[in-house]
């Protein structure tokens, strides 16, 4: 049986999904026993312990220099180098392997990239401990959003890309009447896909699996070669990835080299990287300042950037203020708002609102929104687990220096882990401010500063919310509203700027949340991203078509 008959059950039903846009996962993503095998949690954490201080070896990415310094943000060094081989070194093998690749069938390529996706997920609880301590993920989230939800994103990904290619015939015959006694003019043709070249995936410290797995295998299987860029301090979970990749592809006699990665200390070197002509792809997630440095400086690819946005919620008259402050509380608390889709900007009139017939002034509101993300966070085992632990110091520092912001309405405390005392936890600061001070709503406040933002009434609220998704873009957008009219308003100028809004949540669902199969992941219309996980156009720009005719 082929790879791609032992996977056709898993494709045919993701083809089915990308139409249907609901709720479906092939990848459970509990970490239980019972799906992925007894004892797998317990040799994943030795297998993460046996890593530490010591060198990551990848079959067929042997050097003689290693490279790595990534700290777990729960406290420790994990001390792992990797293979640093010349930038040169991986291109030239990068294009010889996808010369092999581009040849092979689409039906080969799917099955392949199957499989590599299934032993990626037989390999969840390892993925789970390496996003945990490069990211700060905490544990759950690390085994959701950098196991099964990332491997969702590239199945996701990967139907797109099948789709586009099935749609193309590999040969056709040309037949023009020309005329009752004359015969037909006929040529015959045949179509070939034409990957564009090396795929360069930049990935961030935050999400490195969930925001790479799109671009890894839409560019797979449009029969483009992959070299990744791992950010500094979140290369093991991408050199877990690649590993796994290779050795897959070496099981089915394709060049391992169709996959690696560059691990280097010199900046002059991933620049020249970037600028290499054969690279034809880049992906990037990341800080504006360098998805902008990449759009500029690469005109030979087609760069796909995801950059900071400034993500906002409207509050307006609304009846259930309590369900609205208490999924708000999560969705300002969870991972500590280090997520692209997490809300910053809180919009609120300065003469508060209507709920239930009775005023609530700004104040109250303020002081509902405070309690509830108190609440939640008040007993420090399961804030922990909400909160996982800051990324890196330049975080801290933003949470330190809030109170120059404005009024601190909620002072951030640090928090103890019950199991890594080293661990940097700090739970959100709410801070009050007035929408007259663009220059400190107007940019990303990126971890847990949240803004509460008095407007002058209702219909400035959404003047200044649109104002900022202008200049600055955003991932997501929030409202809580009664009043179908001014809902209607918000959802006019969502679409207008080009953000995906959520409406009025208040169970389990977080404006936060973006799946695969039912959510796109950015709409790529506004100045935060300039693509979408995953649509047609994220595909569509990964291959050409060539077409070669002869007289019959």
């Amino acid at each position: 049986m082929s790879l791609f008959e032992k996977h056709n059950k898993t494709l045919t039903r993701a083809l089915e999904e990308i139409k249907n846009r609901g709720y479906w996962s092939p990848y459970f993503e509990i970490p239980s026993s019972k799906v992925y095998g007894q004892g797998k949690k317990e040799e994943s954490i030795n297998s993460f312990k046996s890593q530490l201080n010591n060198k990551y070896e990848i079959k067929g990415l042997e050097s003689d220099k290693y490279l790595g310094s990534e700290t777990s943000p729960y406290g420790f060094d994990l001390g792992i180098t990797y293979p640093s081989i010349p930038a040169d070194t991986l291109v030239t093998n990068s294009k010889e392997a996808m010369n092999q690749w581009k040849k092979m069938s689409l039906d080969d390529r799917a099955g392949i990239c199957l499989e590599i996706l299934d032993r990626i997920n037989k390999r969840s609880f390892e993925i789970a401990n390496a996003v945990m301590h490069t990211t700060g993920q905490p544990y759950m989230m690390a085994f959701q959003a950098g196991g099964p939800h990332a491997q969702d994103r590239g199945l996701e990904a990967l139907a797109y890309a099948y789709k586009q290619l099935a749609d193309i015939p590999t040969d056709a015959v040309f037949t023009k009447p020309t005329g009752k006694d004359n015969p037909p003019i006929v040529v015959n043709k045949k179509l070939r896909v034409a990957p564009r070249g090396i795929s360069l995936i930049i990935t961030c410290s935050t999400f490195p699996t969930w925001n790479s797995y799109s671009a890894l295998f839409a560019s797979l299987v449009t029969g483009n070669s992959i070299i990744y860029k791992p950010h500094r301090n979140g290369i093991l979970p991408i050199a877990l990835t690649v590993e796994i990749a290779r050795e897959v592809l070496a099981e089915n006699e394709v060049c391992p080299d169709l996959v690696s990665m560059i691990i280097s200390d010199d900046r002059t070197e991933t620049q020249n990287l970037v600028k290499n002509k054969a690279v034809k792809i880049i992906d990037f997630t990341g800080s504006t300042s360098f998805g902008d440095w990449l759009e500029d400086n690469a005109p030979q690819a087609n760069v796909y950037t995801e950059k900071a946005g400034v993500n906002c919620l409207l509050v307006d008259n609304y009846d259930n203020l309590k369900g609205m402050t208490r999924n708000m509380s999560m969705a300002l608390s969870l991972y500590s708002s280090q997520m692209c889709t997490a809300p910053q900007n809180i919009f609120i009139p300065k003469d508060g609102v209507i709920s239930n017939g009775e005023k609530v002034s700004f104040d109250e509101v303020a002081k509902m929104i405070a309690g509830s993300v108190e609440k939640l966070l008040s007993v420090d085992e399961r804030a922990t687990e909400i909160l996982g632990a800051i990324q890196n110091s330049e975080i801290c520092q933003r949470v330190e220096e809030a109170n120059k912001l404005g009024e601190v309405i909620l002072e951030s405390k640090e928090i103890k882990h019950p199991m890594f005392e080293n661990a940097t936890i700090k739970t959100p600061v709410i801070v009050k401010i007035s929408a007259k001070d663009k220059e400190k709503f107007h940019n990303e406040h990126f971890g847990p500063v949240i803004l509460l933002i008095e407007t002058e009434s209702r219909e400035d609220t959404l003047a200044v919310w649109q104002e900022t998704i202008e200049l600055h873009g955003a991932i997501t957008a929030g409202v809580y509203s009664s009043d179908e009219e001014y809902l209607e308003k918000v959802e006019d100028i969502a679409i207008d700027e080009k953000v995906n809004l959520s409406v009025n949540l208040t169970g389990h669902v977080l404006m936060n949340h973006s799946a695969a199969f039912t959510d796109f992941h950015a709409t790529g219309d506004n100045k935060a991203a300039n693509c979408a996980l995953s649509n047609d156009n994220f595909v569509s720009g990964r291959y050409s078509v060539v077409t070669i005719k002869r007289d019959a």
